[in-house]
């Protein structure tokens, strides 16, 4: 268990490597979206783009039913061994994908997703408020933006992996496909398309199962979430929730995972539907494979920029409020300009979204004492927010008819205003001064 400061000194190094490369392969799982997306609709002859959008749908609902189980099952378990469990899901999880593949079935790739995303909902579940905890609560923002760092790195990673392997002659694919009307030529340059999924998520599941032996064998620290010292800072506050009883008491937690929901809702609108995006201004092919890249470089500035300034120059509060604020107005743009502007303008959003996570999670589990593994749950359950707006969006476009970058603007700038809320007045509910 971590408790002195001595001992954080001693013991957080080794459980930061480990917290970065999980990260690492959250965001590589993650953002595999943004390519599976034009992917799949390309190969599964999907009709809407509201269809391609149940691949988000799959991945981050699963957040929201397992993140609960997930606070019981690393009860049960221990930190250690919840990880182990959730690498070996998210390896089967993978390997769901290649069945999918042979079958040619969309539903079959949506059960390999979800399946992904359980497992991630575990990992989270256990991880993010571990890392929380490790050091002062103060600057968890930073630590967070680190792993953060590793996240979005992949993110930049695979879809410039996964674009050469699967997006590789997507323009040529597509004439092929208009230019014949012979279902047995069509289903051989289908198939030929799908079989590229085999070697990377065989690839993949290997290796979750060898880091899931070596999370086995290495030594981490449990922290022991029961024990109001090891969670809570030595203040006014930690002394307050030894009188409380519920987790109900703490409306800062719910309104945080609210927060959480808007906040991974618009990551995942700038992260994995500016290729959608991108297509309808027309936006050439061979750049829209690397669009999901762009928007995470911008997320990486902004998880520099974090590391740099918080909590030396500026609160995880006043942090949140500048980026909410700076996704206001960046939205804006996108919607009332044209071309590359437009297009650029939703890849700085990842810039605007980098330091909303860090920020929001600290603060929406701060003073919770005994109840930290828990209400972690229920914000990882805000994750769902990934879910829901992408088909959101997609309904106000292909159901509603309305113009794709006003479907966007009514998106995403609610979301954005909840944020500064939060940012500005909602971490403070119920919280004794």
């Amino acid at each position: 268990m971590i408790n002195s400061p001595e001992t954080q000194k001693r013991t957080a190094l080794l459980p930061m490597i480990i917290c970065c490369a999980l990260f690492f392969i959250f965001g590589f799982v993650t953002w595999a979206n943004g390519t599976l997306i034009p992917f799949l609709k390309l190969a599964l002859n999907l009709k809407t783009d509201l269809q391609a959008f149940f691949v988000t749908f799959a991945s981050y609902i699963a957040y929201f039913f397992l993140a609960l189980p997930s606070s019981w099952i690393l009860k049960k378990l221990g930190f250690k061994n919840g990880l182990v469990l959730g690498m070996v899901i998210l390896g089967l999880g993978s390997l769901v994908f290649i069945p999918a593949a042979d079958n040619r079935s969309f539903g079959l790739f949506l059960a390999g997703i979800f399946i992904q995303g359980s497992a991630m909902a575990l990992l989270q579940t256990a991880v993010n408020p571990y890392l929380s905890i490790i050091g002062p609560i103060d600057s968890a923002a930073a630590r967070i933006s680190i792993a953060g760092l590793c996240n979005k790195g992949a993110g930049v990673m695979v879809p410039i992996i996964f674009g050469l392997l699967f997006l590789d002659n997507a323009k040529e694919v597509t004439a092929k496909l208009d230019a014949t009307a012979d279902p047995v030529v069509k289903n051989a340059i289908l198939d030929e398309l799908l079989h590229r999924v085999h070697t990377p998520y065989i690839v993949l599941a290997v290796v979750f199962v060898l880091f899931a032996v070596l999370i086995k064998f290495v030594h981490l620290p449990e922290v022991n979430a029961e024990d109001d010292e090891a969670v809570v800072e030595k203040d006014d506050l930690a002394r307050q929730t030894t009188a409380k009883n519920s987790i109900f008491q703490y409306p800062h937690l719910f309104l945080g995972a609210l927060a959480i929901f808007c906040c991974v809702a618009v990551e995942v609108m700038a992260g994995d539907i500016i290729n959608t995006y991108g297509r309808e201004l027309n936006i050439d092919a061979n750049i829209l494979r690397f669009s999901t890249s762009f928007t995470l470089i911008c997320m990486l500035v902004g998880y520099v920029l974090g590391i740099a300034t918080i909590p030396r120059f500026i609160s995880q509060q006043m942090a949140l409020r500048i980026c909410a604020l700076s996704g206001v107005l960046l939205t804006v743009v996108s919607a009332f300009t044209a071309g590359y502007v437009s297009y650029y303008s939703v890849a700085l959003l990842g810039l605007a979204n980098s330091l909303m996570w860090p920020a929001i999670f600290p603060l929406g589990i701060k003073g919770l004492g005994k109840f930290t593994k828990t209400g972690s749950a229920i914000m990882i359950m805000g994750i769902a927010g990934g879910a829901i707006w992408p088909l959101v969006y997609g309904f106000l476009k292909d159901k509603m008819h309305i113009d794709f970058q006003h479907a966007f603007l009514l998106a995403m700038i609610p979301a954005y205003l909840y944020i500064i809320y939060f940012a500005i007045k909602g971490h403070q509910v119920g919280m004794k001064k």
